[in-house]
């Protein structure tokens, strides 16, 4: 019996190492290719372009995101904001679309005014941007440069950067999620208090907008 007994744990034993390698196995990052590293710095660079520009009425922003994929602002790196935007409607309209019968003209599929948003004025630069392998895609990060804050064309501001995930589907890679980091938003000449409240260019386009009195940032508003 004893010597059974052996045999059987060692049987069991093997079986976990078995276990334990097909899981490392399973875990093991996706091969990115080239292809699939320029796609998804080209989904990276369309970002820019759609948020900036509301382009498609804020739609061709929203379809740079997986079907359940979202925004959020968060204020740390490594941690996703609490609150995420997601859905193409509600996508759309953060790029600035105006999609459900909101604007006072009475137009339907266009673009709010940006001079109304709080980013008015700023273009987004996305640099030194990483991509990372993993068993599900990829994960990102980079910085973001504004440049025409305060509605000054020569003026620039480091606002924190991005963190992503990145899932390739049946229509090429999109967004899982895009977090965007901005640890100085309360002090940003864009959207801190001397931006907002001190004349250094309050009203604008970009991430976010100031944070409420809980000290939280909020998901965007007009243009991110």
């Amino acid at each position: 019996m004893a010597k059974m007994t052996g045999l059987a744990a060692a049987f069991v034993v093997g079986l976990g190492a078995i276990a334990t390698a097909q899981s490392q196995q399973a875990k093991k990052p996706m091969v990115l290719t080239a292809t699939d590293y320029a796609e998804i710095t080209q989904l990276s660079n369309k970002y820019a372009w759609a948020i900036d520009s509301c382009i498609d009425n804020g739609y061709a922003y929203a379809d740079l995101y997986t079907d359940d994929g979202g925004f959020s602002v968060s204020q740390e790196w490594g941690k996703q904001g609490a609150r995420m935007t997601k859905g193409r409607e509600a996508l759309a309209a953060a790029a600035g679309g105006v999609n459900s019968g909101g604007d006072p003209s009475g137009k339907k599929d266009a673009c709010k005014d940006p001079t109304t948003t709080i980013g008015y004025g700023i273009s987004h630069i996305i640099v030194n941007h990483v991509i990372t392998p993993t068993p599900d895609g990829a994960i990102g990060k980079a910085y973001l440069l504004a440049i025409g804050v305060g509605s000054d064309p020569t003026k620039i501001e480091r606002q924190g950067g991005y963190e992503d995930v990145y899932v390739k589907t049946k229509d090429g890679w999109k967004f899982k999620s895009r977090t965007h980091v901005f640890p100085n938003q309360s002090t940003s000449v864009q959207f801190g208090g001397r931006g907002r409240r001190g004349g250094g260019g309050g009203a604008g386009r970009g991430d976010g907008a100031a944070p409420p009195a809980g000290g939280q940032p909020t998901a965007p508003q007009g243009r991110q």
